[in-house]
């Protein structure tokens, strides 16, 4: 599905359903240096049982124009954008890692419109290394390994999404390689070093967090290197989440699909509260 927002085109896939803004929605957000097709299998679960899906290209990543945005704050402006232009009133928002950010500013500035949010491989402050940081601008390529092993509790995870004969591992490190390299080549820089240090600066959670008023659920990797668990107990205290840990890293959706969608659909496909039972919750 491909959409216009401020000029510029926007792909958001849709599960492999044609979409439909009539149905509950839900908006899947990729984290750094991804793209739609890490949250694949979620997506065409939820686009064939019932939803209509949007799992967004953020500006900048795989087919949506760049260049990227230069902020959480803005990148939950933009999905907002995205979801007027798609025709859309009311939806839960699936956000991994950057994502997971993302989707907590368009939460808060949702309100009521947001039926449910789900911060998956999340931490607050999402913070990174000055070393890989440093790396990032100087051996990118160097960067994108060191991200790949320590994102993975495994060198060698089960094949598992999309399928047999797949090498999650391999295919991580491969579409992040492709991602620096198609936004370089589009004259717009340096995607690693831009996503990263998004990452890094924002400072906004505990404040969005008091504004959210949707049901929230926590989907966390016991073996995560790059967002430990303990990173998001603060967090998840202000948001009254629910959380769910899976024995996995970073990579959930790859290292273990089947528990993430389960995690999803047992929260997302029951009636959502209102704000006022929320709150009151």
């Amino acid at each position: 599905m491909r959409l216009t927002v401020d000029g510029r085109e926007v792909y958001a896939y849709s599960g492999g359903k044609p979409f439909d803004p009539a149905l509950r929605c839900v908006v899947f957000i990729h984290g750094a240096m991804h793209d739609q097709s890490v949250l694949s299998l979620e997506s065409r679960y939820f686009a064939h049982h019932g939803h209509a899906v949007l799992a967004l290209n953020l500006p900048g990543h795989g087919r949506s124009a760049g260049p990227a945005l230069p902020s959480a704050e803005a990148l939950a402006d933009w999905v907002l954008s995205v979801l007027a232009a798609a025709g859309v009133e009311r939806c839960a928002l699936v956000g991994h890692s950057m994502g997971s950010l993302i989707a907590l500013e368009s939460a808060a500035r949702l309100g009521d419109r947001a039926t449910r949010l789900v911060m998956v491989g999340t931490a607050f402050p999402m913070k990174v290394s000055a070393a890989l940081l440093d790396a990032a601008v100087n051996e990118p390529q160097r960067a994108i390994d060191t991200c790949n092993v320590l994102s993975h509790s495994t060198l060698a995870p089960k094949p598992s999404n999309p399928g047999p004969g797949t090498w999650p591992f391999g295919a991580n490190r491969a579409l992040m390689r492709r991602l620096q390299a198609g936004y370089a080549a589009a004259g717009h820089g340096n995607l690693f070093h831009h996503d990263f240090g998004l990452c890094d600066r924002y400072a906004g959670a505990m404040e969005a967090a008091a504004r959210v008023r949707c049901p929230v659920l926590f989907i966390l990797g016991d073996k995560d290197a790059m967002t430990p668990p303990k990173g998001a107990q603060a967090l998840a205290q202000a948001l009254r989440a629910q959380v769910v840990r899976l024995p996995v890293g970073h990579a959930l959706m790859s290292e273990a699909p089947n528990g993430v969608v389960e995690a999803l659909r047992g929260f997302l496909m029951t009636p959502a509260a209102t704000g006022a039972q929320r709150a009151a919750a």
